[in-house]
């Protein structure tokens, strides 16, 4: 299924990633309350209006129908459509039910202008990542048929390593990932959550875009490592002349405690 946008000069989404949303709204992941961090950046999407935001995965922790049903309350004021993408903690079938409401929706593929957003699933049957043949077929169709100048790709999953302790739960198919991407010139980049880590990089031509986490940031250390930097996400540029741009963002809230 392929999402048309109506044709502008720039196109602004939002990648948001690794919720980590538990079935208490008051839940803690890692010391911080993830749904307080993802409601602070919905209150600051609404200000700036984004044409659409992509979730890239472990959108909860516990993967409980009542940690979708709070991500589909938590994101119900914006007026955007929003796009899935399961990570390693998602229940895939849960994810399929909640991009069946509005505004969530189920396409994987987003045509904006010259530009083709593809997103691939890389949940395996392990926290690590996978390229599957079906998903492989997917993305050489999705290219075949393309008739966009551009096509950047969206994952959960680091497509290179790292160094770091998240690493043995990384791409296990990657050699067969960049051989697809080496077959096709137009793709110009691919973003992804789980590293919990903001960073660049550029691969065999193509630039590695990696979203830091909206709940905990983690450190890329040997040894698993977490820190509390506030609410953040990545926001995304793509403009009518093949260009793209990305910004790392992040808040700063006031944790309210009650000594009553």
């Amino acid at each position: 299924m392929l999402y048309q946008f109506s044709n502008k000069a720039r196109y602004r989404l939002a990648q948001i990633t690794d919720c980590h949303l538990l079935a208490n709204v008051n839940g803690y992941y890692q010391q911080v309350q993830p749904a307080m961090h993802l409601a602070a950046i919905v209150e600051q999407l609404i200000l700036e209006q984004p044409d659409a935001v992509l979730l890239t995965g472990d959108v909860t922790q516990d993967h409980s129908v009542a940690s979708y049903q709070l991500l589909a309350r938590l994101l119900a004021p914006l007026s955007c459509p929003i796009f899935c993408l399961p990570g390693n903690h998602d229940d895939t079938a849960e994810l399929a039910r909640l991009c069946q409401h509005p505004p969530f929706r189920a396409e994987r593929s987003l045509q904006l202008g010259d530009w083709q957003l593809l997103l691939l699933n890389t949940k395996g049957d392990t926290p690590a990542g996978a390229f599957s043949e079906a998903e492989q077929r997917w993305l050489q169709t999705q290219c075949e048929q393309s008739t966009a100048s551009a096509l950047w790709l969206f994952c959960h999953h680091h497509p290179k390593a790292l160094n770091c302790f998240i690493d043995k739960h990384g791409q296990l198919q990657a050699q067969a990932l960049w051989q697809a991407i080496a077959a096709e010139p137009r793709v110009l980049g691919i973003a992804h959550g789980h590293a919990h880590y903001a960073y660049h990089q550029v691969h065999q031509r193509v630039d590695i875009v990696g979203c830091p986490a909206s709940s905990v940031q983690f450190l890329p250390t040997a040894d698993w490592q977490t820190v509390d930097l506030g609410p953040q996400w990545c926001d995304w540029v793509f403009s009518a002349d093949q260009g793209v741009s990305w910004q790392f963002r992040h808040l700063e809230i006031m944790v309210k405690h009650n000594n009553e």
